[in-house]
């Protein structure tokens, strides 16, 4: 069997490679990936003798199609994905997140190949902090940045052509991930790469704003069992009931780490912050029966904050200009 993994050198989508690896080794793995800034070779490095890596652009039709013909499932994780970017330059979202999408089901419809794309929980917009609900598949879509507004666009084309033209295809909306192989921009990434160099860790606004987080080794693991065993055309929400404001992380991470719970300051919100985020993944749950493996979400921070120790060599080369970056926003 042949998996196609798109955005395979990414944050989300390494850690499927180096878990499909691991776990299935029958299987041959094509990647194909842009390498943006956000795509790193280097993730792939400990499994490239096992990985075809191709370097190329998912909205490319001619590259897509060719690979698509010599597989037998498609795992689309090919996405632009970081908020404050969406908001000073939209256009990379729309052309990556929707014409790639739309790429990437033509050539599925064309050679009749399984496909399993990956969202986010962003898409269903936010939660009040006080409201007992949580997202469900059947959540009006409500996204309220451009990031989240071109990932519920894919998420839509999918549906219609799993209606339309009939395509063998399930989609995930996932909550907040992190672990291992993040690119230092992403929240809990600078904190600990911060912290490591000694700067106080920034919180926007008042940090009350929750997300739901669960590991990326979860995430994956789902979405293994999604592949496998999930019925087509359905949505699956994975979450690990891991919801805390983002106070909560910075005050555990500056203690995992040795440090007063309250050195940090805090920065001017985002605009358009969503306010609260909570999966109900009972259907994957019941269904494929999935379980997260880090229940807890300290320990999973713990490990995260291991790893960041230990690979400095990986993230350093990213540190500065993503910081640059931030300073140019007052972030």
């Amino acid at each position: 069997m042949r998996i196609l993994v798109t955005g395979g050198a990414g944050f989300i989508g390494a850690n499927f490679v180096h878990l499909l690896v691991r776990e299935q080794p029958e299987v041959d793995v094509v990647v194909l990936d842009k390498l943006t800034y956000a795509g790193d070779r280097a993730s792939l490095a400990p499994v490239a003798e096992r990985v075809e890596l191709v370097v190329g652009d998912v909205a490319d039709a001619a590259l897509v199609d060719s690979l698509v013909a010599r597989s037998d499932a498609v795992v689309h994780f090919a996405a632009e994905s970081h908020n404050d970017n969406s908001l000073a330059d939209p256009s990379p979202f729309v052309q990556t997140n929707l014409v790639g999408t739309f790429t990437i089901l033509e050539a599925v419809r064309r050679h009749g190949v399984r496909l399993h794309h990956v969202s986010t929980d962003e898409v269903y917009g936010d939660l009040e902090l006080d409201d007992p609900a949580k997202f469900t598949p059947t959540t009006p879509y409500d996204p309220s940045s451009p990031y989240s507004a071109s990932k519920a666009g894919s998420d839509l084309l999918v549906r219609a052509w799993v209606r339309s033209f009939g395509i063998e295809a399930t989609i995930s909306n996932c909550s907040n991930n992190y672990g291992p192989y993040q690119h230092v921009e992403k929240f809990i990434p600078r904190q600990i790469t911060g912290l490591i160099d000694g700067v106080r860790p920034k919180l926007y606004g008042t940090g009350e704003n929750v997300r739901d987080w669960i590991h990326v080794e979860d995430h994956n693991r789902a979405v293994l069992d999604i592949l496998e065993r999930g019925r087509s055309g359905r949505t699956y929400l994975i979450g690990a009931d891991g919801e805390t404001s983002n106070l909560e992380v910075v005050r555990t991470l500056l203690e995992i780490m040795g440090r007063d719970p309250d050195d940090f300051e805090h920065v001017p919100d985002r605009p358009g912050h969503d306010l609260r985020y909570a999966i109900d993944a009972s259907l994957l749950r019941e269904e494929l029966g999935w379980r997260p493996r880090f229940t807890s979400f300290r320990d999973g921070l713990a490990d995260t904050v291991e790893w960041y120790r230990a690979n400095e060599a990986w993230w350093r080369p990213h540190k500065a200009a993503t910081e640059a970056r931030y300073a140019e926003l007052g972030r």
